[in-house]
């Protein structure tokens, strides 16, 4: 007995020594790895990258932009369905343990054993409370150090902070595959769904990626997917937070994984999604915009943006085929598996057309086989789809071809075709225009712009020509020199000598400018040379009232920054884009008062804070809790005051002229009050349209991108006109016909359109507007004659300034 005490006593010592010992070592690891830790407060205050989300003026999703695509939410907002699929699959004791699992440890050490010396990767043992001190404060480092280190970090981390918050940050910050962090990010990427909308079998499978979403990827890896989904289904059922029933029924269905798109989310928009990008990329830096998590409201309007789209893709295509047939996009072999080679050939997604191949043909029509479509998983579809070419289909085509349809398509040519409206099996020829162009439609009350289309295709080239094309505007720019001697002392009625006018020019030849017909007219009134854009008239006047001047009124209307004060920039030979006569015209439209174009309304940070509005119109009284009997709240508009207002409706009036009976009639057949001017500079290399109602301005500009003729005829009015024609055709179909607002003031007097002269209610007379103290002329005054028996003369710029208003006169 005395032996066995003994003994006792000898094991309780070596116990205590042992307990002792392996105490001080352990304080002592702790001590020393203490020494370095992170310092884990910083979560406290953590702001993860959260991707910009950028919303058209409906509320729909336009882009998302990011590095890291995250969307962070709080935990209140996660569904107890996604929080108990990850519990059940990373760490089922996640409420009872304080930082570590001891069991989890054990059953790792004991794999650990197995497989030393085998090079697999150690089993992870690892809480969510360890995997969150890992990811936001550790490395990846796969060594005893760094788990000590998680470790001790997890037991702190445990004591500072709640369950709850911990858990949010590792919901959040959890990298679950195809860029996805976090599971508000993957629920959208993976499903196109919110986290709120997940099924439980959906809801599984992102609680499976976290041990490796490339092992489980939904298409390359669809079996072990599936596979995985399953044990975290029979994990929930055994946990007890789904019935066994649900587990059955959730297992039992497919892995409909629908990947989203990471480009622009609406078809036609890329063009005005990518502007946007830039922007807020100047505004506020790389870092912000892929991940500040700003919330960024556009004024982009789905459904004009896609009529904007299919306008000036029917005005490009229109204009090319009137050129002519040029070829097939590309050859291929037709024999075996054609849809394989032909789905090698690149094409455009943002267009409405598609990639075939033709088969056979003869001079009654081709068969063509489509480009197949792929899968989810990029794989090509096996279903190979026909259709036909009818002679109708190639009619622009088959200009000079004596074999029918074979004459124009061969077999083994790849081509582009376009469905025919109301029959699914005959398509209808295309090709690739090489003109481009751009449209902007705007808000000219506010500068908002309502759709943008920036070229044929995004895929094609990412230059937007609505904002970075500089292009002479040619006559649309005269509107700009009309108010400036409207401004000064003319009026609609006053008449100038359409007559030859000679520039003498120091080294250079004598300037001559001519319109475009080559003729000239004799005595015009203002209406009449801005309805049918005489140009000889326009630098007349240009050059009574100073170039100066008009650089002066260009800046003013935001069109050119330093336009060159010669006389030649008075005929639109500066530069300027789209988007910036758009904003010059919707002054004309809105009174006269100053606008700046913007795609934006409002951007918010990511809490909900607003840190720009592009509307900074002062609204008194909108701040009121409840209505007690106060007076109703006022917008407080202090924009400047560009133009006087009768200025800017005599402008309109003429415009509207040049629509009803001028060079922009193309637009005469909507039936509705529109203004505009057409555009086009020397040897047709630019043709412009701007047109605009009450609430809406439009601007379009076709071209090469590398300026060059374009062919005879082909003119804004012809080939822009149109483009405007069809957007407003659509965009107005459900809108009343509302007439221009006439500003107080302003005298309508019956006129005679070609002299000037008050007339009275006879045919062919029409009301013109007058300012207070101005009216039609008594008798019949010709600016800018010198002939006595009133016929056009050779006019010495010098020598004969114009009468009406005061200038300097000359080239500048």
């Amino acid at each position: 007995m005395r032996l066995l005490l003994r003994f006792l006593g000898f094991m309780f010592a070596l116990g205590t020594i042992v307990f002792v010992v392996g105490g001080a070592v352990a304080g002592y690891f702790v001590w020393k790895f203490s020494q370095d830790l992170p310092d884990y407060s910083q979560l406290q205050n953590y702001e993860p990258p959260v991707m910009t989300r950028i919303h058209a003026t409906d509320g729909s999703l336009l882009a998302e932009y990011a590095k890291e695509r995250r969307l962070y939410l709080p935990i209140q907002n996660i569904p107890k369905r996604v929080i108990d699929a990850f519990l059940s699959a990373e760490d089922k004791n996640f409420y009872s343990h304080g930082g570590i699992d001891l069991s989890g440890i054990g059953r790792a050490g004991y794999a650990f054993l197995q497989n030393y010396g085998s090079g697999r990767r150690p089993q992870g043992a690892s809480t969510i409370t360890q995997q969150v001190a890992k990811n936001f404060l550790l490395t990846n480092e796969v060594s005893i150090d760094r788990k000590i280190k998680e470790a001790l970090l997890a037991l702190r981390m445990e004591r500072a902070y709640s369950k709850e918050k911990i858990l949010e940050l590792y919901l959040n910050e959890i990298y679950l595959g195809i860029g996805a962090y976090g599971v508000a990010a993957a629920s959208l990427l993976y499903f196109d769904k919110s986290v709120g909308e997940l099924t439980v079998a959906e809801a599984a499978y992102l609680a499976a990626l976290p041990k490796g979403p490339n092992n489980y990827h939904p298409f390359r890896r669809h079996e072990a997917a599936v596979d995985r989904r399953n044990w975290v289904i029979d994990r929930m059922a055994e946990n007890g937070v789904i019935t066994q029933k649900e587990a059955d029924e959730a297992k039992a269905t497919d892995l409909a994984v629908t990947v989203r798109p990471t480009g622009a989310q609406i078809f036609s928009a890329e063009y005005f999604a990518e502007e946007v990008r830039r922007e807020i990329f100047e505004r506020y830096g790389e870092d912000k915009l892929y991940g500040g998590g700003l919330s960024v409201r556009t004024s982009l309007n789905p459904k004009l943006q896609q009529i904007a789209k299919k306008a000036l893709l029917d005005g490009l295509t229109r204009y090319d085929e009137q050129r002519g047939w040029r070829g097939p996009v590309t050859r291929i072999e037709t024999s075996g598996d054609w849809g394989a080679r032909l789905a090698d050939v690149r094409t455009f997604t943002d267009i409405p057309w598609r990639l075939a191949v033709v088969l056979e043909s003869d001079a009654k029509g081709a068969r063509i086989g489509l480009q197949p479509q792929r899968d989810r998983s990029g794989v090509l579809s096996n279903q190979r789809d026909v259709g036909v070419v009818t002679p109708d289909g190639v009619k622009w085509a088959l200009r000079g071809s004596k074999n029918g349809v074979a004459g124009v398509l061969k077999p083994g040519d790849v081509v582009y075709v376009e469905p025919v409206d109301g029959k699914p099996d005959q398509w209808r020829l295309r090709q690739q225009p090489n003109i481009e162009g751009a449209l902007v439609a705007m808000d000219p009350s506010t500068g908002r712009v309502l759709a943008m289309a920036g070229g044929f295709s995004f895929d094609e080239s990412q230059f937007n020509r609505a904002t970075q094309a500089q292009r002479q505007p040619g006559s649309s720019f005269k509107p700009f020199v009309y108010a400036a001697a409207l401004d000064n002392g003319y009026t609609p009625s006053s008449v100038i000598m359409d007559a030859p006018f000679e520039l003498a020019q120091q080294g250079q030849a004598t300037w001559r400018p001519e319109n475009y017909s080559g003729k000239f007219y004799g005595p015009q009134t203002l209406r009449f040379g801005i309805q049918q854009s005489r140009n000889v008239m326009t630098v007349r006047l240009a050059n009574d009232l100073g170039m100066p001047m008009i650089a002066e009124y260009a800046k003013r209307f935001g069109v050119s920054d330093n336009l060159l004060p010669v006389l030649s920039m008075s005929l639109g030979a500066g530069e300027t884009t789209v988007l910036r006569m758009a904003g010059g015209y919707s002054m004309f439209a809105n009174g006269g008062k100053r606008i700046k174009p913007t795609l934006i309304d409002r951007i918010q940070d990511r809490y909900g804070k607003t840190i720009y509005k592009h509307d900074e119109r002062e609204c008194r009284g909108c701040d009121a809790v409840s209505w007690t009997g106060q007076n109703e709240p006022v917008l407080i508009d202090r924009r400047e005051q560009v133009l006087d207002p009768m200025t800017a409706y005599q402008i309109t009036s003429m415009l509207e002229g040049v629509v009803q009976r001028g060079t922009g009639t193309a637009l005469k057949e909507l039936g509705k009050p529109i203004a505009g001017k057409t555009g086009t500079t020397n040897d047709e290399k630019d043709a412009w349209f701007v047109g605009y109602t009450p609430d809406m301005v439009v601007a379009v500009y076709l071209g090469f991108d590398s300026p060059k003729p374009m062919g005879k005829g082909s003119t804004g009015g012809l080939i822009a006109a149109p483009v405007v024609r069809d957007f407003m055709k659509v965009a107005l179909a459900d809108r009343p016909a509302v007439p221009f607002r006439v500003p107080p003031g302003i005298k309508l007097i019956r006129i005679n359109p070609k002299s000037g002269l008050r007339a009275g209610a006879g045919e062919g007379s029409i009301l013109e507007a007058f300012k207070p103290g101005t009216a039609p002329p008594d008798n019949y005054s010709i600016i800018g004659a010198t002939d006595s028996s009133g016929q056009p003369t050779q006019i010495n710029p010098e020598a004969d300034r114009a009468v009406g208003a005061s200038g300097t006169g000359g080239l500048y």
